[in-house]
């Protein structure tokens, strides 16, 4: 005689329910760019009603917003390539310094001689700015190589080699500056482009969501985003199937290079000076918000979109505090605890997901074999 399946079978209807549930819940927590895009909306809202006369929704707010944004965004883009590839850096800082140094003192120097300079003239300013910005960029992208050839050449891991380079890049900008900022950047080039809108948008946060774009795109569409992504993965992997790993993690770190070059160009022309005592904390705003949004520490897993919310998230942390009158060192504590926090509940979460998945799993299997044994009787 066959035993009726029906009791077995609503089981089976339940545990796949259960299953399906668990993956939805999983596919959100694994798109967390979609819940920090709530979560700065969510601040955005609150720090807008509970701020003296709502001086937070002014457009002059979201402009500087805006400005303070540009940067950060680009830093993290950058740093979550890095981390897809299973590396980091922890001197963007020091190479912003640098790269805006090395960019202030060309464009002062080839802008006019020094007594013209002084008085505020500017006779060969378009040949100063362009070199300028030339500098800096190429001092970028060079600071990048040198990180590169440590990690790829001599085998030092990239967190060592770039706590070794990070001091060295700060100290080689004092000491090019003097200790001093960089003081007669012309002051036509902030207000052409450092400061200047469109439409009401910053053009460097303009030109950052257009670099951002192209890099997303690289990405999600090309086979440079598949390499990064494969060599985070499992780098073993990734040379038995022929991928030149040296090469690719040279181009990434000069990548990373070139972008802090970038926003080396954003702070003199937003300041018309250097600001060589700051970007102490550009590698915790850019790294906290590459994994904030969802790129993985160890490599394998980026998201861009998240990065550039993650990043959002920290300058809108910030600014809120800031006008609530709290220090604005107060954000570094938030960031810090939420990076912590992030990153503890996603691998506890996710965890726990794929272990009731398994669970689950093996209890439909075993089930099943004990309806088919009893059908063979």
């Amino acid at each position: 005689m066959v035993s009726s399946p029906s009791v077995g079978g609503a089981a089976d209807v339940m545990i796949d329910d259960r299953i399906k549930q668990t993956s939805r819940l999983q596919r959100w927590l694994e798109m967390p760019a979609l819940w920090i895009a709530a979560v700065d909306i969510a601040l955005i809202l609150l720090f807008g009603l509970i701020s003296p006369g709502h001086v937070f929704f002014n457009g002059s707010n979201f402009t500087d917003m805006g400005l303070d944004s540009s940067e950060v965004v680009l830093l993290a883009v950058g740093i979550a390539f890095l981390l897809g590839a299973a590396e980091l850096d922890i001197s963007i800082g020091a190479n912003v310094i640098l790269a805006s140094v090395i960019g202030g003192k060309t464009m002062v120097a080839l802008s006019g001689s020094a007594a013209q300079v002084a008085l505020g003239n500017y006779p060969d300013l378009t040949r100063g700015i362009v070199i300028g910005i030339l500098a800096a960029l190429l001092s970028g992208i060079l600071f990048g190589l040198i990180n590169a050839f440590i990690v790829t050449v001599l085998r030092v891991n990239s967190f060592i080699a770039t706590l070794g380079t990070l001091g060295i890049g700060t100290g080689t900008a004092f000491v090019i500056a003097n200790g001093n900022n960089i003081q007669n950047i012309p002051s036509s080039f902030q207000s052409a482009f450092g400061v200047q809108t469109f439409l009401g948008v910053p053009l460097p946060a303009i030109v950052t969501l257009v670099v951002v774009v192209v890099l997303w795109g690289t990405l999600r569409l090309t086979r440079y985003g598949l390499r990064t992504v494969s060599i985070g993965s499992s780098r073993q992997a990734a040379e038995r199937a022929g991928i030149p790993i040296t090469w690719h993690l040279v181009s990434l770190f000069a990548l990373m290079g070139l972008l802090a070059g970038v926003a080396a160009v954003y702070d003199i022309s937003r300041f018309a000076t250097t600001n060589i005592s700051g970007h102490q904390t550009d590698a915790l705003s850019a790294i906290a918000g590459a994994v904030i949004g969802g790129t993985n520490l160890f490599g394998g897993r980026v998201s861009i979109p998240g990065a550039v919310f993650g990043a959002v998230l920290a300058v809108v942390l910030e600014t809120g505090l800031v006008i609530q009158g709290f220090s604005p060192f107060y954000q570094l504590i938030v960031v810090g605890l939420v990076l912590i926090f992030a990153v503890y509940i996603r691998q506890m979460d996710i965890s726990k997901l794929r272990g009731g998945v398994s669970k689950r799993l093996t209890l439909r299997g075993v089930r099943t074999s004990q309806q088919n044994r009893k059908h063979e009787r």
